[in-house]
């Protein structure tokens, strides 16, 4: 019942928040709603709600695939003994985006920065083993960075007098600005696990399908996305360009590990860090509309990938590794047709809604040619995309059987999930082509050279062939991957970043700040500070209390003393 309620709730506000961003679209509105909590020191604290159509439009997109998600939790978490909690949890989830969303006002955006942080710790380790344990504390430990930059970021502006992010253009020329926009980036890229902070997306899939599938399409990685939209007008030239070579390292980096990987679930995360480095590319570029189209359309498609992956696991009884799939088609083929549409959205294949943002992306790329070595490293990564969807889709569909024997699997076993499937897959193939003339007053209409007008095309089909050669190079058994193990190796382990970020880095710092606790926080400031101070503060209080009282005696008889001591010299 609760959580029939919470789907119907959900699905409509979301058609209610779209009706309204076409309003707000068209007539060109913004509205504020200001509380003024505190003022102190001429800076004023107060907690902003910004509607427009960016937050709106956003805001719609992640209320229906929350609501679609609900729907397939009813039969995927069934089992579940603590349900209602999972649903509280991923509500909290939610309403904690959907504040980040709302808010221009840094203070009012980390209450949902932080919700997202805290709500996301519990959701992963959700399974309650060790393997969750751990992947939940480097999630919580790789965001806690972005969170402190945040705060570091809202002491900076303390003396600007506004914590607003529609305001950050007009503090450009102010040297603080300078400090304030590196702290909002090393936030943003935590939160959508860019380079070298990528580790912790592919770890954090030890959450269960549904959580997965609402991290990677519109929340809690989007959040930095869409905190660097918001904040895109404070950032100089030279702040953007570092940023766009660390997205181009991590696109490129996620489409080769995803190649290499045979877990189902970390494949498609680290086709979300590859996207999300691509959305930040562009923004780096200047378009922060076409960046929106990216974000919105990757949302349905991403939801929609997990989804599917989900109700296979499950069917599976369990099992993750591609490597035990395969002819999966002949069993649950409305799942894989469902699989495979979203695959191609990914792909960006005409005429479904990832080709209208895809397609778009690279052919406003070639036309700013921000360089030989990003447009070829950026095609590459394009390339490469297709590559670990055909070699996805080989191991599920084309290859044979692997699992055991005496194994039933179907599409019947999930109706429930297939309904909620089902919302998603008609938005994949439809909603690119209505977005382009929802956003775009008019047509972008790019002229290019021919050659650059097929690169795109060329690149799909030379991923697809590389997709099929990936496929063939098992890490375990295979002839190919053994001529080039130390290559594989590398990057199936994405350069090495997840070693650096649990055995690397973490326990020096942790050791540190075990030292600094033990002899500063807990020894040191403990002496000279309050601990010790209010001792010393409560004897002299206490002296100055007896002669407060006694002051008469005590000054007859300190005289009648110093005249004895006197008389005895």
């Amino acid at each position: 019942m609760f959580l029939s309620v919470s789907f119907y709730l959900l699905l409509s506000f979301s058609s209610l928040l779209f009706l309204c961003t076409g309003i707000f679209l068209n007539f060109g509105c913004e509205y504020f709603l200001e509380f003024n909590v505190l003022t102190l020191n001429s800076a004023s604290l107060s907690f902003i709600m910004l509607f427009d159509w960016l937050s709106l439009l956003l805001s719609s997109y992640v209320l229906f695939i929350s609501s679609m998600i609900l729907k397939y939790t009813k039969e995927y978490m069934l089992e579940d003994k603590n349900l209602k909690r999972f649903i509280i949890l991923m509500l909290l989830f939610i309403f904690s985006m959907l504040m980040m969303i709302f808010s221009p006002n840094l203070i009012s955006i980390l209450l949902g920065w932080d919700g997202l942080g805290l709500v996301s710790y519990a959701l992963v380790i959700y399974y309650q083993n060790i393997k969750s344990y751990n992947a939940g504390m480097l999630t919580a430990l790789s965001n806690r960075v972005g969170d402190a930059a945040l705060l570091m970021s809202i002491a900076w502006m303390m003396s600007l007098g506004s914590w607003n992010l529609f305001t950050i253009g007009v503090f450009m020329d102010n040297k603080l600005m300078f400090f304030v926009s590196w702290f909002i980036i090393l936030a943003a890229i935590t939160k959508s696990a860019q380079i070298p902070f990528s580790s912790w997306l592919p770890a954090a899939m030890a959450a269960p399908t549904p959580v997965s599938s609402l991290v990677h399409s519109s929340t809690l990685v989007t959040a930095g996305v869409y905190l660097l939209i918001r904040s895109s007008e404070g950032f100089s030239s030279s702040m953007l360009t570092i940023l766009l070579y660390g997205s181009l390292l991590t696109m490129f980096m996620a489409g080769m590990g995803a190649n290499f990987e045979f877990d189902l679930k970390k494949i498609i995360a680290l086709s979300t860090l590859s996207q999300l480095g691509m959305m930040i590319i562009i923004l780096c570029m200047g378009n922060v509309k076409l960046a929106v189209f990216h974000l919105l359309v990757h949302a349905l498609f991403k939801a929609l990938l997990f989804m599917c992956a989900g109700a296979i696991i499950h069917n599976l009884g369990n099992h993750q590794d591609i490597r035990f799939m395969g002819g999966v088609s002949y069993f649950m083929p409305l799942t894989c047709v469902c699989m495979n549409i979203s695959n191609f959205a990914l792909c960006g294949l005409p005429f479904l809604s990832g080709f209208y943002s895809k397609d778009l992306l690279a052919e406003f790329l070639s036309f700013n040619f921000p360089g030989s070595f990003v447009y070829f490293l950026f095609f590459f990564s394009v390339g490469l995309t297709v590559s670990y969807s055909m070699r996805l889709s080989y191991y599920m569909f084309w290859s044979d059987l692997n699992f055991l024997s005496l194994s039933s699997f179907s599409d019947s076993n999930g109706k429930i999930m297939l309904k909620g499937m089902m919302g998603l897959v008609i938005l994949v193939i439809i909603k690119g082509s209505i977005l382009s003339w929802f956003l775009f007053e008019t047509p972008m209409f790019l002229v290019l050279p021919i050659y650059m007008k097929f690169m795109t095309i060329f690149m799909i089909f030379l991923g697809a062939l590389l997709g099929y050669e990936f496929s063939q190079m098992n890490l375990c058994y295979s002839a190919k991957s053994l001529d080039f193990i130390v290559v594989s190796s590398f990057y199936a382990n994405m350069w090495n970043l997840p070693i650096l970020s649990t055995f690397g880095l973490n326990p020096h710092f942790l050791f540190l700040g075990k030292k600094f606790f033990k002899t500063v926080d807990s020894g040191w400031l403990e002496y000279y500070g309050s601990k010790n101070l209010y001792l010393n503060l409560k004897s002299l209080t206490q002296i100055s209390q007896i002669f407060s009282k006694n002051h008469i005696k005590i000054l007859v008889f300190s005289c009648l003393g110093i005249v004895l001591f006197l008389f005895l010299l």
